[in-house]
Formats: C-alpha cells, structure tokens, sequence
C-alpha cells in the first residue's frame, strides 16, 4: 500500500489517474452503444457492426499521426482541440444514426467521430513515463488495473443506460467524460517540454530498436484476446445461458485488476523483458485449459485465475515502452502499442468468430488465443540488441 501512496502524492497522479480512467472510459462504451443505438434504428447487425469497426479503426489510424504531433507541439492543444470537437461529432453521429440517414452516412459519421476521439491513453503514459524511475512501474500497475476496470465498468454503465433510457444517452454520457477526461489530462500536460529529435518517417519509431518485438509480441496475445472475448459469449450460448457471458467476461477484467493490484506493489530484481517474457508464458499457462472446460463456473474460477496475469503484463510491456522509446517519440510510441493491440484483437475476434462457425467450434477459438499467446512468448525469445540511451532518465533495455 506504501508505493500504492508514493504514487499517488506524485505531482498531477491523482488527476492522471482519475481524469484518465474518465476519458478511457468512452472507448468501452461508445462502440457498444453505437452498436445497440444503430441495430435499433436500423434492425441490422450488419450495419451496426460496421459503424462500430468504422469508429474504432478511424481512432485506431488517426492516433499515431496525433501522437508524433503531441510529441512535438505537446499534447495540450490537441486534448483541449479535441474536447471541444469529440461531443460535437458526437451529436452529430447520434443525429444521423437516429435522424432515418442513409446507413452510408451513418457509417461515415461513426468515422469521423472516432478520428476525434481524445488522445488520452498515449498522453497519460507518456506523462507516467517521465515521473521518478522509482515510482514509475507503481504508476504503471495502477494505469494498467485502472484500464482493467474500464472494461468492466464502461459496458455496465451502457447497458444500465440502454434499460432505463436508450442506448443514445449513453453516447451522451460517454461525451461528457471524454470532455472531462481530456480536459484532466489537458491541465496534467500544462508543463509539458517536447524533446528535441531529428526528422524522421512515418514508422520510424515503430522501427525503434526493441520496439517491434514489444508491438509484434503485444499484438499476438491480444490477437489471443480477440478470440477469447468472441469465444466466452459462444460459450455461454452453447450451455445455454447466454446471459452469464458478461459475468464471466467481468470475473476475467477482475482477475486482472487483483494481479494488477498485486504485481504493482511488488519491487522485482528481474529485468523489463524477464519478467514480460515471463508473464507472457503465464499468460499461455492460464489459457491453455480452457478449451477443455463444458462448465461455466470452472471457466469462470480459470478466467479470473488467468486473468491475475494479464494487468502485471500490460503494465510491464508499459514500462518496456516506456524505457525503449525514443524520448522525442514516447507518446507516438505508446499510441502505437494502442493501435496495433486494438487492431490485433479485432483481428482475433473475426479469427475466432470464423472458427467458431467450423467443426472447429469453441474449443477452436479458446486453442487459437492459447496459441497466439505462445507466439507471443517466442517473439521476445529471439535475440536483439541493445536500445540506446537518448535521455538521462532512460536506461539502456537489453532486449
């Protein structure tokens, strides 16, 4: 609990922490609401589905090209830009979704609103990456289990706000936090200095030395996730009670939280990529059972045991971001690690979801996230060279 309060008397932690879980909060419940809002008005899943993926990549690509210009001008002017923006189009999407538009119009609107989705995660951290070295893998596991607890409370607020009210409020909502997330965060940059760098192409810090395998091995586990999360609704549905696929989905999110919790009051003498590397294996040990299992609550005690794993693997590969990046890059670097990892698990969840439609099954789709967390496990396992040191906080990686 010690290094829990070091962190949280840092300058700016409380609001990092606190404006940063309200920001990341839309991107769990905007796409689930577009999702409910638009087969609603539409009656097509179809539609539906592709307004949601049309948000999700337009963030996904856009984030990137923000990153390296907040890296170079500070990210303050584009959370501020975006606050503004973010609720706006917003509005407009909701308009357009229930105002009867052509279902071309709805998926464009969904895009352009998913291209002004606040820079929040990128910039929280990057800002946690220049706290006190001591302190900073603590402030890691807090962003991590904080992320976690996203994830479980984002679609229980959708969905509460989808039976008292109707899905669209809960864009509504969702707008407001990301306005007073980016706002938090906005202030927590105030004294922001970008680092001076060299000129450089459009992947040059995904080209970063040890940075590919960080962003290859995160994008394999979460290609395992993907198919995981398309796997546990299947599951339920085959027993027979769909209904327990958002609590197992939720015992999962809270066994990251409790390892997350765990692991960041923890002080280890392994290196960063020991213990990702060693992580990532516990990751592959916890999925590996899981396509033997016809009971839902033993899936649900393996879940939640798995799931200890997951938030001290995120924070690790976090701080590997953080000490490999090149100074003048970190928040490019980290948005980077969001858009491969996010488009890894969609990836994963159309794997899965194909897999499921075959002989295959379930059992198919629980053996390819196991599988694609091994890949994970051998990516770091090959060798590399030494990242060099670009700024006095940093130390040298071997990775």
């Amino acid at each position: 609990m010690r290094a829990y309060l070091t962190v949280w008397r840092l300058p700016s932690a409380p609001v990092l922490l606190l404006a940063g879980f309200a920001g990341r909060l839309p991107s769990s419940m905007v796409p689930l609401a577009l999702l409910l809002m638009v087969q609603q008005q539409t009656g097509s899943y179809a539609v539906a589905g592709l307004a949601a993926a049309s948000l999700g990549i337009a963030s996904a690509l856009m984030a990137p090209i923000l990153g390296r210009l907040a890296d170079r001008k500070g990210p303050r002017r584009i959370l501020l830009t975006q606050a503004a923006l973010y609720p706006l189009l917003l509005g407009l999407l909701v308009a357009v979704a229930l105002g009867g538009a052509p279902d071309v119009a709805v998926v464009a609107a969904s895009a352009v609103a998913g291209a002004s989705t606040p820079l929040v995660s990128g910039t929280v951290r990057a800002l946690w990456s220049r706290t006190d070295p001591r302190s900073r893998g603590t402030a890691y596991a807090l962003d991590a289990t904080a992320t976690e607890l996203v994830f479980v409370v984002g679609p229980t607020l959708v969905a509460t706000l989808a039976v008292l009210a109707e899905p669209a409020w809960a864009v509504a909502v969702a707008g407001t936090l990301a306005v007073v997330g980016a706002l938090g965060i906005a202030g927590a940059a105030r004294s922001w200095v970008s680092a001076p760098g060299l000129s450089r192409g459009l992947f040059t810090t995904v080209r970063y030395p040890g940075i590919p395998r960080v962003l290859i091995s995160g994008a394999a586990v979460m290609l395992g996730f993907g198919a995981l999360e398309v796997a546990i609704p299947a599951f339920a549905d085959a027993y027979g009670s769909p209904g327990i696929s958002g609590l197992l989905l939720a015992v999962w999110s809270l066994g990251s939280v409790a390892g997350g919790l765990w692991f960041g009051a923890r002080v280890l003498s392994a290196s960063l990529p020991r213990q990702y590397r060693w992580l990532l294996f516990g990751v592959t040990i916890g999925l590996a059972p899981l396509a033997w299992v016809s009971s839902p609550w033993a899936l649900g005690v393996l879940l939640f045991l798995g799931g200890t794993v997951i938030a001290p693997t995120m924070t690790v590969q976090n701080s590997l971001v953080g000490s490999l990046a090149p100074v003048h890059a970190t928040t490019e670097a980290f948005t980077w690690l969001s858009t491969i990892t996010v488009g890894a698990s969609a990836v994963g969840a159309a794997l899965g979801g194909a897999l499921i439609e075959t002989s295959a099954g379930v059992p198919g789709a629980l053996g390819l996230a196991c599988f694609a967390a091994a890949v994970a496990v051998v990516v770091t396992l090959v060798p590399g060279r030494r990242a060099p040191v670009d700024v006095v906080h940093r130390e040298p990686v071997p990775v």
